[in-house]
């Protein structure tokens, strides 16, 4: 039961690193110095003062690029492996009590997946924003990406398995938005494009 619940843990923080890579970690410990989360000793150092100012720091110059026009679609570059690799250490960080084999098999699967397929869609959103706005709408995307990320690692913490099932909907829900500005994308692409006339 233990096992199952850290990787519904693993899964949501992981989802949560998808929207923004140091919201998870700074909240992560937030939570372990306020007693409402237990780290194990290979992660305890995420829940020093130490780590919660250097989560502080960067989530911060991190939720401030993100309103910064045309940095954001630089950050999504950078952002997808590095998210990727956060979704896996979080996640293997709650299911240490296996073989490290079992352990990292898991972190990467459950958590690298997670963080990558959340991280893909919202890039593909921006992309699609900036196309169909101009990068006006950037700032409403990135405004829902923090309060997700944000949420999402603080339900993770309380209602782990919650998490989980929301993380499924939640990726559900992007890609079907995906397709619909695809959609859209193409349609007004067809109609843009004069017909050929035969001669």
């Amino acid at each position: 039961m233990e096992t199952l619940l850290g990787i519904c843990l693993g899964v949501g923080l992981s989802a949560a690193c998808g929207f923004r890579i140091f919201v998870p970690p700074l909240i992560m410990s937030i939570a372990s110095q306020s007693g409402h989360l237990q780290l194990s000793n290979d992660f305890a150092w995420i829940g020093t003062p130490e780590a919660t100012v250097t989560f502080g720091v960067g989530a911060f110059i991190e939720v401030a690029a993100y309103y910064i026009p045309w940095v954001d679609e630089l950050l999504d570059i950078l952002a997808t492996p590095t998210a990727v690799v956060a979704g896996t250490m979080i996640t293997s960080s709650f299911v240490s009590e296996m073989s490290p084999m079992l352990q990292w098999t898991i972190a990467i699967i459950v958590g690298g997946d997670s963080a990558g397929t959340v991280q893909g869609l919202t890039d593909v959103t921006r992309l699609a924003s900036t196309s169909l706005t101009g990068g006006l709408a950037n700032p409403g995307v990135s405004t829902m990406e923090l309060l997700s990320s944000t949420m999402l690692s603080m339900l993770a913490i309380s209602v782990p398995v919650l998490a989980a099932i929301i993380v499924f909907i939640v990726i559900w829900l992007l890609w079907s938005g995906v397709k619909t500005l695809h959609r859209k994308l193409t349609k007004r692409n067809q109609t843009e494009v004069p017909p050929t006339e035969i001669e």
